[in-house]
């Protein structure tokens, strides 16, 4: 089909949505892609949030629960790599379609889960599924976004994961406590996920297709991207790890990603080997999930900022990296504090940095590649992420088993430094000649 210049091809959303000069569809994608990511983390989360009272049921150790979370990154890790190409393959309105369904019929199916065993499947299964969730975001906002609203719309749907995160242990204890089981909230996060696909296909269209998108709109998305990403470019895993960009990218990935999995699944486990009560971690749960997703809009809103000012897009992201990456070795601090609150505060600020660096390393794919090698590279950097995740995930848990929690917090503070530093100086351009034509003016 050519690119439209008239919209008559009886598509059945054509009637429904109406074209205006002023039309903002981007943003109604980006508040689609949103929602993917907070159904994404619910389905994920729903296992930390229900770990102490699962481990109470099956008498679970923390490295028995480890495996759990190992068997999902695992597999994630996988299809962050797969998945992400094959969506750029399929194109994301069917490859988007074919994600979600599938990862929420196995996060209802896990309601069948009986043992240590059929978790770990359950998991591995899931994982499979929700992989190329972020490569897909991260190719949607390089097709509808320009460079200068790119970070605040990966902001926009990153931010789902905070709040995915922090709604899921009220909304699953919620269900559980309701329903006297934890089999039904699996059932119930899982359904989320039907309600979206329905909606992202009546909805959902390329920009130049789409019958709400105004000629005026279309030509801001287009001329507001970096130039050559309508060329037509045959993107090859080879070619791509021939770039020190790309090695930077997966690099920093595998160092920082890890920071966050620490947070978000093993946060409510600490606060209880603090000694507080379960009723007192599940309520304070929900506070770095806060912070990180205020963190993403500070992230956005400050390299948007230098950007409006002249600045490059380059230093403006790298700027970014360097105010917010290296202060989250502030979370040393909670080492030395009994109070309830102060810890609270402490792993709040260090997610809403993560948050703020998350933001950034997820908008460098669609910054520094044309935009049909995006997806590829998002997947390779999370499968990155994921290699990273899955190796601390088991240390963690034997750690946590046979010692504390002193030398994880102790790594978790001093590495994003580390992986500061790995993005801002690989994720430059260079003078080397780019041959294959994939590098933006970055």
């Amino acid at each position: 089909m050519p690119p439209r210049t008239a919209r008559n091809d009886g598509e059945s959303c054509s009637g429904v949505f109406k074209r205006d000069s002023r039309s903002r569809v981007r943003w109604l994608i980006g508040v689609m892609l949103f929602c993917s990511t907070v159904i994404n983390y619910i389905d994920r989360q729903s296992i930390s949030a229900l770990a102490p009272i699962l481990k109470t049921q099956f008498g679970w150790s923390n490295s028995d629960f480890a495996s759990l979370l190992v068997s999902f990154r695992f597999a994630y890790t996988i299809m962050q790599g797969v998945g992400g190409w094959l969506v750029d393959i399929l194109g994301l309105r069917l490859g988007f379609s074919v994600v979600v369904l599938y990862y929420s019929l196995i996060a209802v199916g896990t309601c069948f889960a009986n043992g240590l065993g059929s978790f770990r499947f359950f998991r591995f299964m899931l994982g499979l599924g929700e992989g190329p969730n972020m490569p897909a975001c991260a190719k949607t906002v390089a097709e509808w976004f320009p460079a200068k609203e790119r970070a605040l719309a990966v902001a926009l749907f990153d931010s789902g994961s905070s709040i995915g995160g922090a709604l899921a242990p009220f909304l699953v204890l919620f269900a559980y406590h309701v329903l006297g089981s934890w089999r039904p909230t699996f059932v119930l996060t899982g359904s989320f996920g039907f309600l979206w696909l329905f909606v992202w296909l009546r909805f959902y269209r390329s920009p130049d297709r789409h019958p709400a998108v105004s000629k005026e709109e279309l030509s801001y998305i287009r001329s507001g991207q970096p130039p050559g990403t309508s060329e037509v470019v045959k993107v090859r895993w080879r070619d791509l790890l021939g770039y020190q960009q790309t090695w930077g990218i997966i690099l920093g990935r595998f160092l920082l990603d890890p920071f966050w999995y620490f947070i978000s699944e093993w946060f409510a486990i600490y606060l209880l080997s603090k000694g507080y009560r379960l009723e007192a971690s599940v309520l304070g749960f929900w506070m770095p999930f806060l912070g990180a997703d205020l963190g993403n809009f500070a992230g956005a809103g400050l390299s948007s900022y230098l950007i409006s000012k002249g600045w490059a897009v380059g230093k403006a992201r790298r700027a970014t990296l360097m105010m917010f990456g290296p202060s989250m070795v502030i979370l040393l601090v909670v080492l030395n504090t009994s109070n309830y609150f102060a810890t609270l505060g402490l792993f709040t600020y260090a997610a809403f940095a993560y948050g703020a660096c998350s933001t950034i390393f997820t908008s460098l794919p669609c910054d520094v590649f044309n935009h049909r090698a995006v997806g590829t590279v998002s997947g390779m950097a999370g499968t990155g992420a994921g290699i990273g995740t899955m190796i601390s995930t088991y240390i963690i848990g034997r750690v946590a088993d046979a010692a504390s929690f002193v030398p994880i917090v102790k790594v978790a503070a001093i590495i994003p430094v580390v992986a500061t530093a790995v993005f801002v100086l690989m994720v430059r351009r260079t003078s080397r000649q780019d041959q294959k034509g994939l590098l933006l003016d970055f």
